[in-house]
């Protein structure tokens, strides 16, 4: 059996003088085939600002998933039937949906404020393989 074993780091980045903060659990398991959930708790306004989500799987380079706001949401055309993003205003969560999650599935997830001109704060979640 194939398991998925998500380790979740956080990277504070402050743009200007303002600095945001992301906050996570700090692991997720995902088995072959099944649904994964990744929350991105934030300080920002989700009305505000699109949220990003990115992968990089190991060796390879940054691979965009998609982004939200509270009025649009935009895929990478080959992700879309794969994964969805939600918002929970209320609660200042963004949570990334991924169904039937395989080992191509593998890499570290972003989770990013995207800002037009300047660089964003960012979430690291590192996901690994281990075969039992």
């Amino acid at each position: 059996i194939t398991t998925y074993v998500l380790i979740l780091h956080k990277i504070f980045i402050s743009t200007g003088v303002k600095c945001e903060q992301l906050t996570q659990p700090a692991s997720v398991t995902v088995q072959p085939g099944q649904r994964l959930t990744i929350s991105c708790q934030v300080s920002y306004n989700l009305g505000s600002y699109y949220t990003s989500w990115i992968r990089q799987p190991a060796g390879k380079g940054l691979e965009w998933i998609g982004m939200k706001y509270t009025g649009a949401s935009y895929y990478k055309d080959s992700l879309k039937s794969k994964f969805s993003i939600d918002l929970d205003t209320s609660s200042k969560t963004v949570t990334l949906n991924g169904q039937n999650m395989q080992p191509e599935d593998s890499a570290v997830y972003y989770c990013a404020r995207y800002n037009h001109s300047a660089l964003g704060q960012q979430m690291n979640f590192h996901c690994s393989i281990n075969k039992t």
